[in-house]
């Protein structure tokens, strides 16, 4: 007798039983085939169709448990769509298996193909992710590798101690400083011909000739071993600018976007050591300051008929005005409703981080320090600073230091002391 399995089925029935009574599965298949029998006539008997391969082996799996039976009946079918639904149908009729009642529901008829389709469109986009991945690539990818490959073969060796540098660094006026020989690669890959490596902590010869003849600017990772070196080099080599990677960050794991903006905030080298010497250059004060300078030369030539009364002088035109006795200056500014709810988010941002804040006449932040830090940092940017709000208490010395800078606003926790003084003294009672 011929019988298919359901592998080779176009459709499978799948239905639930449930029988008032403990039955074995023969007499479930007994059930089916009797039952049925003579029902939908010569050509859709279940026998014939089985015999002639086109119904499949009918499987059925039963659970007995507290006196009932229940469980699942599969049919698998080549037959068509509508000659499936009607043996589905037909299974349905059978009300009584042995002695008990029973109640057979068709749950679904499950298209075959659809499955088998479903898996052929999963393998299919594996194939061609494998395919892609290993087929040739494209003249774009060609170009991008064979101009990185002849980067790094352009890369020479320079001086007496054979420093890696970059094929451009005889013929080019300025030069950058560059901790190692994988930093002058990835400057090298974007397009900077004029890198040297240093190739350790101690200050090569070479570089300190080539720093007599040309434009330099040392460009170190963002940690404290790149600030160690810029201190070396500043003592052994004569630097014409510093440039430092973002916190963190090491330069040969820069994008070329990260690199311009880098080089762009670089500093001279008399800076550095002003912020090196006042502490500010490790919590990137330096930086600080240079943004809020070039803010303050857009705001001179821009806005210079419409400041209003926060704006704040410049040394060009009022020279050392934070030096005024607090006698002679204007009484403590009252901040607005607007100022005081901005200092009051701020200062409840900085409880328990023993930071401060460093404000703009726009109430935007110039900076974060660590308070133990915020004297030597109010005295290396002197001036522009329109508020401090920070984790700590208000003492004479710090009134001091913010009177001399021409601060407005000195927003802490608590005040140490009642002080008179010409900046307002705020704090978190206050506020």
């Amino acid at each position: 007798m011929a019988k298919i399995a359901q592998v080779a089925a176009k459709y499978i029935i799948h239905a639930k039983i449930n029988i008032d009574g403990v039955v074995d599965r023969p007499d479930v298949i007994g059930a089916i085939f009797g039952q049925t029998e003579g029902l939908l006539g010569a050509d859709l008997e279940l026998r014939e169709l089985q015999k002639s391969g086109r119904i499949g082996r009918i499987e059925v799996n039963v659970d007995t448990k507290s006196g009932k039976t229940n469980g699942e009946i599969v049919i698998p079918s080549s037959l068509d769509k509508a000659e499936t639904s009607i043996v589905a149908a037909a299974v349905e009729i059978i009300q009584r298996i042995g002695p008990c009642n029973a109640k057979i529901q068709v749950s679904n008829i499950e298209d075959i193909r659809i499955s088998k389709r479903e898996a052929v469109i999963n393998r299919a986009k594996e194939l061609l992710r494998d395919l892609m991945y290993n087929s040739m690539p494209d003249s774009q990818e060609l170009s991008e590798e064979v101009s990185q490959s002849v980067r790094v073969m352009e890369i020479v060796e320079f001086g007496r101690e054979k420093l890696s540098a970059g094929p451009g660094i005889a013929e080019s006026d300025e030069v950058i400083l560059v901790e190692g020989r994988a930093d002058v690669l990835t400057l090298l890959k974007h397009g900077f011909k004029n890198a040297i490596a240093l190739n350790g902590t101690s200050v090569p010869q070479t570089i300190i000739d080539l720093s007599k003849e040309k434009t330099m600017t040392v460009f170190v990772d963002g940690d404290r071993g790149g600030m160690l070196i810029v201190q070396e080099l500043l003592s052994s080599a004569e630097l014409d600018y510093v440039c430092r990677a973002p916190d963190g960050k090491e330069v040969e794991e820069l994008a070329k976007k990260e690199i311009h903006k880098a080089l762009r905030s670089r500093i001279t080298a008399e800076q550095a050591r002003l912020d090196i010497s006042s502490g500010a250059f490790n919590t990137d004060v330096a930086s600080v300051k240079k943004s809020y300078q070039q803010k303050e030369i857009l705001n001179n030539r821009d806005q210079r008929d419409n400041r209003d009364r926060r704006s704040q002088p410049t040394t060009q035109t009022r020279p050392q005005p934070s030096y005024q006795k607090p006698q002679e200056v204007q009484k403590p500014s009252k901040p607005t409703p607007a100022e005081s709810k901005k200092f009051s988010e701020m200062l409840e941002d900085l409880i328990g981080t023993r930071g401060a804040y460093i404000l703009n006449d726009k109430l935007n932040i110039l900076g974060k320090v660590p308070v133990t830090e915020l004297q030597s940092t109010i005295k290396s940017l002197a001036t522009g600073i329109y508020a401090i709000v920070f984790d700590g208490a208000i003492d004479k010395d710090l009134v001091s230091a913010s009177e001399r800078a021409s601060v407005k606003f000195l927003v802490g926790m608590e005040a140490k002391a009642k002080i008179n003084s010409s900046v307002a003294l705020l704090t978190l009672n206050d506020l």
